[in-house]
């Protein structure tokens, strides 16, 4: 099936999604700074290149888009029926390295949170953020029982 789209259009299209401050993303950190907590952004220095480091709680927090890391069951993420051999390799390849950086931060004794983008979705957001405090403040007390 041929793209719905001629080659400057589509590759205008592709130019304009953005990999760093999206809108779930910027939603997550303005919960999280209306609720005293500081953080940093995309930190080089972390396997993965985290979006959201909050060194002090050892944790980072990665928001997927459903589409770019294939989540599974998810109504946003619908396989593109023209160059679907390409598309599913280049979202395998994304799942896959997700994996890896997952792993790469535990075994660096990091804490990981992944937050998909239809979790922030108005029906599912409030619940969400708010286990995500919940989430923070588990790690707080566990963090401070092993310095104790």
């Amino acid at each position: 099936m041929a793209d719905v789209h001629d080659k400057k259009t589509r590759s205008y299209n592709m130019s304009r999604i953005k990999g760093k401050n999206t809108k779930p993303e910027i939603l997550v950190r303005q919960f999280l700074h209306k609720h005293g907590f500081r953080y940093r952004l995309n930190y080089k220095k972390l396997p993965g290149k985290p979006d959201i480091v909050l060194p002090k709680y050892k944790t980072v927090i990665f928001v997927n888009g459903c589409f770019w890391h294939g989540h599974q069951n998810c109504k946003y993420f619908v396989v593109p029926k023209t160059k679907t051999e390409w598309w599913l390799d280049k979202i395998n390849e994304t799942k896959h390295r997700d994996e890896l950086k997952i792993k790469e931060l535990e075994a660096l004794d990091w804490c990981v949170k992944v937050i998909w983008e239809c979790e922030l979705k108005k029906g599912k957001r409030d619940l969400v953020l708010n286990d995500l405090i919940v989430f923070m403040n588990k790690i707080f007390i566990t963090r401070n029982k092993n310095i104790a």
